[in-house]
């Protein structure tokens, strides 16, 4: 062999393994909502741009649908399925606890603030439960407050007994069996054909899902409780196999700039754009009314929230932490986020 061709073999092999050092891995992504839902559109894409940012491109998504069903989806992660998925808590009832304090009716500040106050809670006091585990938890997240949106009229409280609702779990149902809701639980992507079916009457989700999940068709009534009836918890969860195999800089720099509050507070923006484009399509429909609810059913409502709050707290300390140091924690992150 001559000194051109071994000169030439071994540049070639010095190409391929910089090549091979620096490659980009691929970190997949399950998800089981609509690929329109802005879960999809704009937090996947969001988190996937930030992940490239900060490792130089090093790391890149790919979004796989349909894998399981969204209460199957820690499961998935946990078998080495997919490397991230998207949970809501209320689907694995008894599972986690902690995530409950997030969800608890009258916080102030909207998704963006409530989801940032999240992670700083779960942090600072309730991760040491490790209801997540197995897994790594890369985010924390809540929806907009949650509304009734019926087939049938309702124009207040009262109306709510003996109604048949779609309630996703957690602290909705909670709330659900304090209104005299008759509870119905079907994953979120189901609730079109069941209104429209007439197996639902009304369903508890916040505003986002009039457009998401086409609500202003087959729910026409939106009946409002100024400060919602309750939120929604969800988590972003990571292989911890799949994390460990990165570099180590890999893992820094995702730690520093990505997960954690950044991915959390990115969520909380996405919902809260969610429910002003569904608050929009509702008031453009014209067959869709909002009822927003009196003041007798608002004081109404403060005392049911109230006994939800305090079964939650208890909860929670029985679980093993202060719940009632949890809870004024999130109002007091709520506010210094200042929204």
């Amino acid at each position: 062999m001559s000194k051109l061709t071994n000169f030439l073999a071994s540049t070639a092999l010095a190409v391929t393994a910089a090549t091979s050092a620096f490659a980009a891995e691929t970190v997949t992504i399950s998800n089981w909502l609509p690929p329109s839902h802005p879960v999809v559109t704009g937090m996947f894409t969001q988190l996937s741009e930030m992940m490239a940012e900060a490792t130089n491109g090093e790391v890149t998504t790919e979004i796989k649908n349909g894998l399981a069903s969204p209460p199957a989806q820690m499961d998935l992660i946990l078998d080495g399925a997919a490397d991230i998925a998207f949970l809501f808590h209320g689907y694995t009832p008894g599972r986690f606890v902690s995530t409950k304090i997030a969800e608890i009716p009258g916080y102030e500040g909207n998704a963006e603030a409530s989801s940032v106050a999240h992670w700083r809670v779960h942090d600072a006091m309730l991760k040491d439960l490790n209801e997540h585990r197995g897994v790594k938890v890369i985010a924390l997240t809540t929806h907009g407050v949650g509304q009734i949106h019926s087939s049938t009229e309702v124009k207040e409280l009262a109306d709510l007994n003996g109604l048949k609702t779609r309630l996703g779990g957690g602290v909705s149902a909670d709330v659900g069996a304090e209104l005299g809701l008759v509870g119905i639980q079907v994953p979120a992507p189901k609730v079109y054909e069941t209104l429209d079916s007439g197996a639902a009457d009304a369903v508890a989700m916040p505003l986002e899902g009039r457009v998401s999940f086409k609500l202003t068709e087959v729910a026409p009534n939106l009946y409002e409780m100024p400060g919602g009836l309750y939120r929604g918890s969800f988590s972003l969860i990571m292989s911890q196999e799949k994390f460990d195999s990165l570099p180590a800089e890999v893992q820094t720099s995702l730690e520093s700039n990505v997960f954690g509050e950044a991915a959390s507070r990115m969520m909380g923006a996405v919902w809260d754009t969610a429910d002003e484009a569904g608050r929009k399509a509702t008031m453009e429909a014209s067959d869709n009314t909002i009822v927003t609810a009196s003041e007798d059913d608002q004081a109404a409502f403060a005392s049911i929230a109230e006994k939800v709050r305090v079964k939650i707290i208890g909860e929670l300390t029985e679980a093993g932490v202060d719940g009632q140091a949890a809870y004024e924690m999130m109002v007091k992150e709520i506010a210094a986020y200042g929204m």
